[in-house]
C-alpha cells in the first residue's frame, strides 16, 4: 500500500530529526578543555553536513506525497499532507538550529584561539622586559651610557594597553558563557601576576637609573672641576719652573 510506504518514510525521517535534536541540541554541554571544545565544533559541523544531505531525502518524500495526493481522493490525503507539513517544518527548524549552534561554537573556538594569540604576544613582550631588567641590573658606565639604557627601557614600557584590554574582554566573553572558565582563569591569574611584578620592577629600575644618571652627572661635574683646577695649577707650576722660582718663595703653592 502506497500510503503505508509513505507514512513509513515520514516516520523514519521524523525519528532521525528527533534523534539529531537530542544528540546535538538538547544535551547540556560543558567545555572544560580546548580538546572538548574543538571536538564539539567538529561534531556539529558533521551534524550540519548530514542534515544538509538529508535535504535530498526530504525532497523525495515531499514529491512522493504530493504525487500521491494529486491522484488520491481528498479523504485519503488530508492526514498525509499534515504529516508532510510537520516534517518540513521540523526539518527546517533543525537545520536552522544546527547552523546557529555551529556558528556560535565556531565563534567561541575562534575567540579562544584569539585569546591565546594575544597572551602569546604579551608574554613575548614580558620576556623582553625581563631580559632588559637583567641587562640593567648592575650597569656600569657614565651618565650617557646609563641614559641610553634608561631610554631603551622606557621605549619598551611605552607598550600599548590594547592587547591587555583584548585579553580581558575575550576572557570575559568566554567565562561568562562557562567556556573553559577554569583554564582561562588560571592562565589570566598567571599572566596578570607576572605582568604586575615585571611592571613594578621596571618602574623601580627606571627610578634607579634616573638616580644613577644624576649621580654620574654630579661625579662628572666634580671630575671636570678637579681637572680644570689641576690644569690651572699645572700651568702656574710650569711657569714657576720656567722662571726658576724656588718653592720657598711661594709656600702656599708649594703646599
Amino acid at each position: 500500500d502506497k500510503t503505508v510506504s509513505l507514512r513509513k518514510d515520514l516516520s523514519e525521517m521524523h525519528e532521525w530529526i528527533t534523534q539529531a535534536e537530542e544528540e546535538y541540541l538538547e544535551r547540556d554541554f560543558e567545555y572544560k578543555t580546548p580538546d572538548e571544545l574543538q571536538k564539539a565544533v567538529e561534531e556539529l559541523k558533521r551534524a550540519k553536513e548530514e542534515a544538509t544531505q538529508k535535504e535530498v531525502k526530504v525532497k523525495l518524500i515531499t514529491d512522493s506525497v504530493n504525487s500521491f495526493i494529486a491522484k488520491a481522493p481528498p479523504a485519503a490525503h488530508e492526514a498525509l499532507k499534515k504529516e508532510l507539513d510537520v516534517l518540513i517544518t521540523s526539518y527546517q527548524r533543525l537545520c536552522s538550529r544546527l547552523n546557529g549552534k555551529c556558528k556560535t561554537l565556531e565563534e567561541v573556538w575562534a575567540c579562544w584561539r584569539e585569546l591565546l594569540s594575544y597572551l602569546d604576544a604579551e608574554n613575548k613582550w614580558l620576556n623582553e622586559i625581563e631580559l632588559k631588567l637583567k641587562a640593567t641590573e648592575n650597569i656600569q658606565g657614565g651618565a650617557e651610557e646609563i641614559s641610553e639604557s634608561l631610554d631603551s627601557l622606557e621605549r619598551l614600557m611605552r607598550h600599548p594597553e590594547d592587547n591587555r584590554n583584548q585579553i580581558r574582554e575575550l576572557a570575559q566573553t568566554l567565562t561568562d558563557g562557562g567556556i573553559l572558565d577554569e583554564l582561562i582563569n588560571e592562565k589570566l591569574e598567571k599572566f596578570n601576576t607576572r605582568w604586575e611584578e615585571l611592571h613594578q620592577q621596571a618602574v623601580r629600575r627606571q627610578k634607579s637609573l634616573e638616580q644613577s644618571i644624576q649621580s654620574a652627572q654630579e661625579t662628572d661635574k666634580t671630575l671636570r672641576l678637579i681637572q680644570e683646577s689641576l690644569a690651572v695649577i699645572d700651568k702656574q707650576l710650569t711657569a714657576y719652573i720656567a722662571d726658576r722660582v724656588d718653592a720657598a718663595q711661594v709656600p702656599q703653592e708649594a703646599q
